[in-house]
């Protein structure tokens, strides 16, 4: 996600060496217990509901196998088969593109999480209220925006779509790091009470960590809320039609999930696994719901 153009391809061909390929064309044994699971780094719901899925199928059987990679090899790694699924695809909207390209190649399971905004966000303490109060005020912003990686919709979307629909194309621009870094330079602002303006998106749980707002968007230039979708590989359902079954009934609440990411991102932080043992016993009866 946070690779240059140039960077997607090498590693969209590291990630293809990497993994191999399990078939000449790509395709998979039916049946097969092997799974991979691709998930994009820092991007806090991914990284949860992959680290609890990873635990659902592992109880069943199957042996899982997490990659974290760029959103561009991602999707690529998927179209050629490498990778079997994608727990956090942001459609239609932030992943438009990817979509496009390679949505002839993969399969939509199910979304999971049916409304998933796109945001501007700054600290409580801000006088803005609106993007539209980001106008005559670069200066006291360094005439940035914080983002995350390049190759993220929200990138896009953000600098393409947001600053010019604001009249903000020449004062602003959405500088790219990743969300790692996006999220210091966050606290570091909050914590000295310093301005700040950054990218961000909900549910993130940023939000209650941080004493940060979401900009009003009154011209929707950050687009309707997406979906936050699992997809897989072509040929995905018809070769494990039961985890399919299972990841068709998968749906989250915003409690369910705030309080998966809390436990990884913050009481586990490097140890997932154990974040979502407790989860699952505070959350009783989940995991049979889904795998039941």
């Amino acid at each position: 996600m946070a690779l240059k153009f140039k960077g997607l391809t090498i590693a969209a061909v590291t990630l293809s060496l990497g993994l191999g390929v399990a078939a000449c064309d790509g395709s998979k044994k039916k049946d097969d217990k092997n799974l991979t699971i691709g998930v994009v780094s820092g991007w806090a719901e991914g990284e949860a509901a992959t680290a609890l899925w990873k635990k659902l199928l592992t109880d069943k059987g199957y042996k899982v196998d997490v990659k974290s990679l760029d959103t561009g090899p991602l999707y690529t790694g998927m179209a050629k088969g490498d990778v079997d699924l994608f727990i956090d695809s942001w459609l239609p909207g932030t992943h438009e593109d990817y979509w496009k390209q390679y949505g002839k190649k993969l399969e939509k399971v199910g979304v999971w999480y049916d409304k998933a905004p796109l945001t501007i966000a700054v600290p409580n303490y801000s006088p803005l209220k609106s993007l539209a109060d980001l106008k005559g005020k670069g200066g006291q912003y360094g005439g940035k925006i914080v983002g995350i990686e390049k190759s993220s919709g929200l990138y896009r979307v953000s600098q393409e779509k947001m600053l010019p629909a604001y009249g903000l194309k020449d004062e602003y621009k959405v500088t790219t790091s990743s969300t790692a870094a996006m999220l210091t330079e966050l606290k570091k602002a909050t914590d000295a009470k310093k301005d700040i303006v950054v990218t961000l998106w909900r549910p993130h749980w940023a939000y209650t960590k941080f004493p940060i707002r979401d900009l009003q968007d009154p011209k929707v230039a950050m687009g309707q809320p997406d979906g936050i979708n699992t997809v897989a590989r072509k040929d995905f359902t018809k070769d494990q039609p039961e985890v399919a079954g299972w990841l068709k009934k998968f749906r989250m609440d915003d409690k369910q999930l705030g309080t998966l990411e809390d436990l990884i991102e913050n009481k586990y932080k490097g140890q997932p696994d154990q974040a979502v043992a407790e989860w699952l016993k505070t959350n009783a009866g989940f995991a049979q719901s889904m795998t039941g």
